[in-house]
Parts: C-alpha cells; structure tokens; sequence
C-alpha cells in the first residue's frame, strides 16, 4: 500500500520537472524514499548534475562528459532529445554472501542528448537514485558513422559543497593499492583510488566509487580546487583513457550517503548495479575457511624457492594436510609449487613461471591424492609476476592441469607495480585482462580470488566465481615491514571492504610473531584476530597461522565461525576508531559477532536486538584477557559464557588494538 502512494507522487515530481524541461532544461529524479535526489540541467548547452540527501547539499552542479582524440569536445553543445525516467524494485538471492536477500529498489531517470554540430553525436546519461546513494553512467550509442574512439579525458566532477575529512590511499604508485591510508581535509588529498570515504563537516558519510566495470578504464578522483573532485581516467601506456569501437558504457560513478559510519557497510548499492548472475549456482563455487603453506614464507621460516628451507614440498603437504583434516577442514593452500620461483621473484622482471611443471621436491599429482584420501582439497596457485605475456601462453594448460586434478580454485598473484612492466593493473588493459581470465576460469570449473588485482566493482554478482581479492594493505605487512597500525584495521571496512570482499588473511594468534624477523609483530591482540573473521566480510578465509599457533583455546572460535551469512548488521563505529558487527550464519540459527578497535582501549554497550526475540543464546565470549593490549601480554584471551537474550545489553571491554568475538549459539 505505501509503494502504492509513494509512486503516484514520484511520477507526478518527474512529470513537473519535464514539463519545465522545455524551458528550463532541468529534471529532478527522488530516490524511492525521497531521501536522496539528483537534479539534472543543461547550462549554456553543457550537462551538469547535482546532488542533495534531505535538505542538505551534497553535491553542488558539477560537470560531465568527455574530451575525445584531436581535442575534440563532448562535453557542450548539447540538446536534450528525450527524457524517460521509471522505477525498479526486486529482491534477488545472492549465491554466496554477507546477506542472502538483497533488494534493489530504484528510481532512474534517462537524459539522451545530442551535439548541435555536424557530427551530431549522441550520448545517454542513465541516473539511478537509491534510499543509501545515487549512481550516473555514459552510454554511447551506435551513431550513424562508425568510427574507432578514444577517449583522452573524463570530465565527470563531484563539487563537494563542504569540507571534511578523506580516507583515501594514493593512485598511481608502485604498490598499486597496497598502503596505509591518509586521513586529511578533501583539498589536501592527493589523487587518489576509490572508494573515497568522506566525512562531511555537515556530518553525512560518503563513499565515491564506481560499479560495473567493463572495457573502460578505472577511476580515480583528483582534487582540482578547493572541495572539488575530477575523475582521471587510468590510461594506457600512451596516454589514451580508452579505446573502443563504435559504442562504449563507462562503469556507474557511485556515492553512497549515509548519516551512521555503518550504514555505508550496509549499503548495496555496488552490487545492486552490476548484472544479474549468469552462471546460476555452480557446484563448485562454495565459501570455506582454509590453511596454507604461506605465512612460515612471509615470517622467513620457509622461503617460495627452491633450496633447502623450501616451503612447497610434498613433504611439508602431506604434514600440512594432515593438519588440516585433523582440524576438519578441507581446503590447503600451497604456494611456490611449480617452477620459476626464484629470491628477485616480487621484483619488478618479465619472471617466466611455469604453470603445469612442478618445483623440485614436489609432486603435485602425489599431493592431489593424499589430500583426496585425507578429505582435503588443494587451491590452486599462480604467480604471474605481472608477466602477462608468459601467463596467456600457459592459462589453457594450467587451468586444464587443475581440472584434471579436481581442483576447484585458484589463486591468482599479480606482483609487479606494472603488468607486463608497462600498463596500469587498473587501467583498461589490467579491467579487460582480470575479466578474461575470470570468465576463462569458469570454462574449468575454477573459482577465483586475485591478490595484486584491478579494484572490486561488484561483478561477484554477475559471476560468482569470483570470490575475494585482496586490492589493500593486508596481513603480510605484518611479517617484514614496519606492520599495520591499529587504525589500519578499523579503517578498511569503511573504505576498501565498501567495495567487496577482501582477502586479509586474518587468523595469526601468535601476534608477537616469536618464530618471526626480529622486532616484527602485529599491532594488535589475539582476540582481534579472532574478531576480525567477523569485522572483515570474505567468503574464503585463511586461517593464516602455523599450524602448531593454533594449539590455544581461542581457536575454537575460528573452528566454528562460518563464511556464508544470512544477514549482516553493524551495531556501531566510527570511521578510524572501532567497529561492531553481527552476521547471522546461513545454515544454522546461530549469530556471530565481532568488536575491534584502534590504539585506544574501549567500552561498548552492545543491544543484543539482532537476536531472536523470541530465543534465548548461550553467548561465548573470547575478549582480550584483563589488562591485555597491544604491548602488554596481547595473546591472553579471556573465554567465557553467558546466557542471553534479544533484550539484553552486552558490555564489552576492548583493550587497546584489541578485540572481542563472540558467537551466539542458539539453545
């Protein structure tokens, strides 16, 4: 009934606004629930646009459209030659997730425009204004010449009309996505790669990203002047943005609004803009926790080569296999297994890895059957190196290798600040390269996840093979360099999860990282560890310690916390500080839920309403023992029980870097 009122009255707004096209070339389009709207105008002939959430100014008139080869302006001159505008509502099921049921409920309003000149070129700008954002795409249809495009500039701006503070990591350097992220006034920021997350002086929280990302180039935002916000195109080694035939789609530009820090979390509206799924429900797309023969590389207890501290041998396998399947889990991940691995293999060369030809002292298909006798399963492995040309020659046989064996996902690595030493990971050559080979994987059966990969836009609902990426500063910092600092942790959910799932590699209870380079440890507790396999959303989780690490009580936690969920709710945070979140399991009536916070200890009153109110829970609680923090004893975890209800009010106390995770188990 209330869908039924609102409608008429959205409708009506729309018909105004074109009635007043006529004359003033201006149109408004609501977001379902009114709270958020996009006004659209032509001014001297040129497209502006601007955005408001309430009463309050988000975005002042900004500018759109394009500079295309021999300076060619597509950015004025216009005429608009229609006008549509719908509504859109479903609730769709996602395969996997951090919810199952997600509704897409719009409002779209279509401009189709063409230039005054002799070329008369055409250009459709589609906005969709949802309840948690707004969303705005190109489209160039097919004209009535044909001809090649380049594209030189996009000239999409976000004209901020207040200040206020930006997390943002920068664009361009040789670590790809792979820093801490700065926090400073917009008009300090550098440019930058999205998603952007801004608190505004006006208190509203903002998220600049984009979704759908298809044969174009990545966006990144520069700050122009003042407030003021430029897309720049990633190009290709010669300059150009892109380069297509005849038509292109840019990807959607996003801003998520949200009023709490958390609301961005649970917004999705990414992955509401990409195409629905295409593969329908694969047998062997399934999320899972995991093992791996990995972090006793990063700590320097075994290394990725060949020679006599060899981390991939059949040996330590079948030790790691039996580790796992005593754990009863049924996934082991193995790096440096095949050829090519050598001491420079993370330096920027044409490194030349075989993809089917085993290292020494390994024997895949050996390793294969005693992880099939045991119930555990290999994740498949390649490093390119960023040597692209090497890797396209062998993808057909590295994939077909896996098939054979029953393997069923691959890690894919893309180390190198350049693929193949020349062209951006996220410019288009890196957008159309990580879709290849993800559409090539399903031809084998093969889930993927990337590390060094192009940005997360939400695909994972159109392909759901595609399971995580990694895309930021993850654990590994932790091994050989000066480390993460606690803020790092309760900013990433805020700014890069926005995005979609990550591979952190979480799980490392040996904090203090005793077998480790010296003076190399996390900056954080245990109990965080554990908190974080909640605070942090990816269907494939490593439980990333050595196996004797795992020899404590507070393990039990990550024995028990699934990867796929019902639902998803964040109980509070701020943006830097710390952060609570609960997720229902989707096969069991059990909750979850995890607190991590910054250098600052922390109390917390949590309501415990996400509960079932009719249900009582028996709450299992590992928080950081008393007096635990960072420096002082930061693996002690306190394990306690409590019996709980949907009324109640949990009080937490999270030392400093430290964390609390609790399961709720229904009784």
């Amino acid at each position: 009934m209330i869908k039924k009122l609102i409608l008429p009255v959205l409708l009506l707004s729309i018909s105004i606004g074109n009635a007043q096209g006529k004359k003033t070339k201006s149109y408004e389009l609501a977001s379902p629930g009114g709270q958020n709207k996009i006004k659209f105008e032509l001014v001297n002939n040129a497209p502006k646009y601007g955005v408001s959430h309430g009463k309050t100014e988000v975005i002042a008139p900004s500018d759109m459209g394009f500079l295309l080869k021999n300076n060619e302006n597509f950015s004025s001159n216009f005429e608009i030659t229609n006008v549509k505008n719908s509504t859109f509502d479903e609730t769709w099921e996602q395969v996997w997730g951090e919810k199952k049921n997600i509704r897409n409920h719009y409002n779209q309003l279509v401009v189709q425009l063409q230039q005054k000149d002799k070329n008369k070129r055409k250009l459709e700008i589609q906005f969709r204004a949802y309840d948690d954002g707004i969303a705005f795409r190109y489209v160039y249809p097919k004209q009535e010449t044909k001809d090649s495009i380049f594209i030189m500039d996009e000239k999409t701006t976000f004209n901020l009309k207040e200040d206020g503070k930006a997390w943002w990591i920068p664009a361009y350097k040789e670590n790809r996505y792979e820093y801490l992220y700065q926090n400073s006034s917009i008009n300090a920021i550098d440019t930058v790669h999205t998603p952007l997350t801004i608190e505004s002086k006006n208190g509203l929280k903002l998220s600049f990203h984009e979704a759908n990302l298809i044969d174009y180039a990545s966006t990144t935002l520069v700050n122009t002047t003042g407030t003021q916000l430029k897309t720049d195109l990633v190009p290709w080694a010669d300059g150009v943005k892109v380069r297509v035939k005849d038509t292109f789609t840019s990807s959607w530009r996003t801003i998520q609004i949200a009023e709490k820090s958390g609301d961005l979390i649970d917004s999705y509206l990414i992955l509401n803009l990409n195409e629905p799924n295409k593969m329908g429900n694969p047998s062997y797309v399934k999320p899972y926790k995991y093992f791996g023969i990995w972090w006793a590389m990063h700590i320097g207890k075994y290394t990725f080569w060949e020679g006599d501290k060899q981390g991939a041998t059949t040996a330590h396998a079948k030790e790691y296999i039996d580790f796992t399947a005593k754990e009863g889990l049924h996934h082991l991940l193995i790096e440096g297994w095949n050829k090519g691995w050598t001491q420079q293999w993370y330096e920027n060369h044409m490194h030349m890895f075989s993809f089917t030809q085993c290292a020494d002292n390994f024997d895949i298909e050996k390793v294969v059957e005693y992880g099939k006798e045991k119930g555990v399963e290999l994740i498949g492995y390649h490093e390119t190196g960023s040597n692209l040309i090497n890797y396209m020659k062998q993808i057909d046989a590295g994939f077909a290798l896996y098939k054979k064996l029953g393997i069923h996902t691959v890690k894919i690595g893309h180390v190198g600040s350049k693929l193949n030493m020349k062209e951006w990971h996220h410019g288009q050559f890196g957008v159309n390269y990580f879709r290849y080979v993800l559409q090539k994987a399903a031809e084998y059966d093969l889930a993927v996840f990337y590390h060094e990969p192009i940005k997360d836009t939400g695909e994972r609902r159109t392909y759901p093979n595609m399971l995580a990426r990694e895309a930021a500063r993850g654990q590994e910092y932790n091994a050989w360099s000066e480390g993460n600092p606690p803020s790092h942790v309760v900013i990433l959910p805020f700014t890069r999860m926005l995005s979609g799932p990550m591979e952190y590699t979480p799980g490392v209870l040996d904090v203090e990282i005793k077998q480790g380079y010296p003076g190399k440890r996390i900056h954080g507790t245990t109990a965080q560890q554990l908190a974080m396999y909640v605070t942090f959303y990816s269907p494939i989780q490593m439980l990333a310690d050595l196996p004797e690490n795992y020899a404590v009580p507070g393990y039990q936690f990550l024995k028990d916390v699934p990867t796929d969920w019902e639902t998803t709710k964040v109980l509070n945070g701020e943006i830097g500080q710390y952060i609570s979140t609960a997720r229902k399991d989707r096969n069991s009536e059990d909750w979850y839920m995890g607190s991590i916070t910054n250098e600052k200890a922390r109390d917390l009153d949590i309501p415990l309403t996400f509960l079932d109110s009719k249900s009582t829970y028996e709450a299992q609680i590992y928080a950081d023992a008393e007096g635990t923090d960072e420096t002082h004893n930061p693996s002690a975890v306190a394990i306690s029980k409590k019996t709980v209800k949907a009324s109640d009010v949990l009080k937490l106390h999270l030392g400093g870097a430290g964390g609390t995770a609790i399961r709720f188990k229904k009784l």
